[in-house]
């Protein structure tokens, strides 16, 4: 059995100076769903500094809105000069714009022009930071991308503002998270639950990841971590590649085996559940990725030693893919 995840640096500290001109990517991210309804949020604060030009960096706000019960996606971007940002080194931190992310708090609007998404959240959390990769490997100059959850199975209250309408968000669950690096990595998946409805204490991290050695891609090397009942399950043995995964039309499906026993899944959705958003990459050119907040996902989890349980969610799981060019006919978020 492994014990709980959590680094003892502050899983919220800044790890990419604006000056360097190595370039890279910083975000902190908040992402939650209605307990019930088919209703996701997500919002990024992100630090752009393109290799070669720091001068030329960028704050950026991303917000969507996934509303399934309308079938609405209200997707925005916008970026602000290095001037309009501050990241301080220690803690959480956040200003980019008059968007302002503390411990518990997040407040801020982006607009493309079109559409405005506005938000003023609180949130808690008592769970300890989640890290999906071995602490070691944060410190470590591969992968090129880390993330973290650093605040798990949160529960947040306030409001979100889409083009004029608020709407009251009471009880959502989900997390706050810190990803940052060099450069993306080339492609992936990530998927997140954090709560189900028959085990609202039980939390998914995992992730499927190819990155380039020249111009080939390696093998799909894939990892996971899973809290159940009390025990955290890791499946992170990046050098091994323990995991296998399959991904076909946006239904991902995989199995993980270790000494904390073994997990198998599916997580999926429909493509009308995506919004479709460019990244920068700091060393050029563009990633893209198909974001959802309101995925379906089924479980199998057998720990080691223990009885295997089912748990489900049929719209509260978040996934993501990622790679160099959209799906035909996409409305890209830029």
């Amino acid at each position: 059995m492994a014990e709980p995840s959590g680094s003892t640096r502050d899983v919220n500290a800044a790890r990419v100076a604006r000056d360097d001109a190595r370039g890279g990517y910083e975000s902190w991210f908040l992402r939650g769903n209605h307990p019930e309804r088919p209703l996701a949020f997500w919002l990024r604060y992100t630090t752009f500094v393109p290799a070669g030009r720091p001068r030329d960096g960028l704050g950026e706000l991303w917000a969507v809105f996934f509303d399934g019960e309308r079938g609405r996606r209200a997707a925005v971007r916008q970026a602000f000069p290095l001037r309009d940002q501050h990241i301080g080194r220690q803690g959480l931190e956040v200003a980019i714009g008059g968007g302002r992310l503390t411990p518990g708090a997040a407040s801020g609007s982006a607009t493309n022009g079109e559409r405005t998404v506005a938000w003023d959240l609180g949130w808690t959390s008592a769970a300890p930071p989640l890290l999906l990769l071995p602490e070691a490997m944060y410190e470590a100059s591969f992968p090129k991308a880390k993330s973290l959850v650093a605040a798990p199975l949160a529960t947040f209250s306030g409001v979100i503002v889409v083009d004029g309408e608020p709407i009251a968000v009471a009880g959502y669950r989900g997390s706050q998270n810190h990803n940052w690096g060099e450069r993306h990595t080339d492609v992936y998946s990530w998927g997140q639950v954090m709560g189900f409805p028959d085990a609202p204490e039980t939390c998914l991290e995992i992730a499927t990841a190819q990155v380039k050695v020249g111009p080939i891609l390696t093998p799909k090397v894939t990892i996971a971590v899973v809290r159940h009942a009390g025990r955290e399950l890791r499946f992170d043995a990046v050098h091994r590649g323990l995991g296998r995964a399959t991904l076909k039309e946006h239904d991902w499906r995989f199995t993980l085996k270790g000494p904390d026993g073994r997990v198998e899944g599916r997580i999926w959705a429909p493509a009308g559940a995506f919004a479709c958003l460019r990244y920068k990459n700091p060393p050029g050119g563009d990633k893209f990725c198909m974001n959802t907040k309101l995925a379906a996902c089924e479980l199998e989890i057998t720990p080691s030693g223990g009885r295997a349980a089912r748990v489900t969610t049929p719209h509260g799981a978040a996934f993501e893919e990622l790679s160099d060019a959209p799906p035909p006919g996409a409305h890209v978020v830029s």
